[in-house]
């Protein structure tokens, strides 16, 4: 049963609280901590990411196309829309001889609301580019173009890029193909349905010192280059900035949240109930802090560019998000 992680606070009274689960798992598959149920069952959602970029460097797309430690990053991220994500992505399309055209993700407006708003003004059209998951759908076809697949519907389940994604989704989880639930996520391809836990492993995995190569570039990429795995103000790369690479993160939608302990092979994965994105922000943070994987003057330096306080239309602050774990 999902427990109390956040509670929202107005003067000194609890107003509103949400619940989730979240699960700390070892290399060794071994449970670390855990708060609620360690195998809810959710969709992994963009966290899955970094893992969908294995079959791609394992099949030599890196070196192939010259693809840079940023373009990974990229490959890898939830990006915000902004200036320097869209010039990135497409700098991968240019390298694999693609264009943004060729994405299949949809358009959308930049989640830098910054960047959606200037682009309001300028009366600029939103792209394909502009899809935080316009990174992952780049990556996605320098595995076609590197396998010399038909890129038609690249996007559908029984699509050769999908399959070789489910089957590394499979593998990194230690979980049979036919136990990870699919359905469609936000930019039309497949999304996968499996237990925290799971997703914890994959994340130890990806911490491991002893990771694969691929694992390797990815983690290093990562956390070499936050801006590009999030954006401005996001809490991934404030995390990532902050700790030194010392704990790698990466949103999911629904607020779904995972992060590595780099070098210490332990994986946290954690859902929030009702898909709040504004808990995280609190016990992400806490969570770190109490757990020892951050110190008290990378906790006060992450609070201080998150968004806790509760403010009222005078921008007074009026309550707290606060951890409740």
């Amino acid at each position: 049963m999902s427990v109390e992680i956040v509670h929202i606070t107005r003067g000194d009274k609890v107003e509103s609280i949400h619940r989730g689960d979240i699960v700390a798992v070892d290399i060794n598959n071994n449970i670390v901590f855990n708060y609620g149920d360690s195998y809810k069952r959710t969709f992994w959602r963009s966290s899955a990411k970094p893992f969908q970029a294995i079959p791609m460097i394992e099949a030599g797309g890196i070196e192939k196309f010259n693809l840079n430690s940023t373009e990974l990053a990229l490959i890898c991220s939830s990006h915000g829309g902004e200036e320097k994500h869209v010039k990135l992505a497409q700098s991968i399309l240019s390298k694999i001889g693609k264009t943004v055209d060729d994405l299949d993700c949809g358009v959308a407006n930049p989640m830098h609301v910054k960047t959606y708003v200037d682009m309001l003004k300028k009366g600029q059209i939103f792209t394909k580019a502009n899809n935080p998951c316009s990174g992952k759908h780049s990556g996605m076809l320098t595995l076609g173009v590197l396998r010399n697949y038909n890129l038609e519907n690249y996007i559908l389940i029984d699509h050769e890029i999908q399959q070789e994604m489910l089957k590394s989704i499979s593998n990194i989880t230690e979980m049979k193909i036919n136990e990870i639930d699919i359905a469609i996520d936000g930019c039309g391809v497949p999304v996968f349905g499996l237990p925290i836990y799971n997703m914890a492993l994959a994340y130890a995995k990806l911490g491991d010192e002893n990771r694969k190569e691929s694992l390797r570039r990815i983690s290093i990429a990562m956390i070499e280059n936050p801006y590009y795995v999030a954006g401005t103000g996001r809490l991934d790369t404030i995390i990532m900035e902050e700790t030194k690479g010392k704990v790698l993160a990466k949103l999911g939608a629904e607020s779904v949240y995972c992060m590595s302990i780099i070098d210490k092979g332990i994986g946290i994965a954690m859902k929030t109930e009702d898909g709040a994105y504004r808990a995280l922000d609190a016990v992400i943070p806490s969570l770190l802090l109490k757990h020892g994987y951050i110190d008290n003057t990378e906790y006060e330096n992450i609070m201080k560019r998150v968004k806790v306080d509760i403010k009222n239309h005078r921008e007074e602050i009026v309550g707290k998000i606060i951890s409740a774990i």
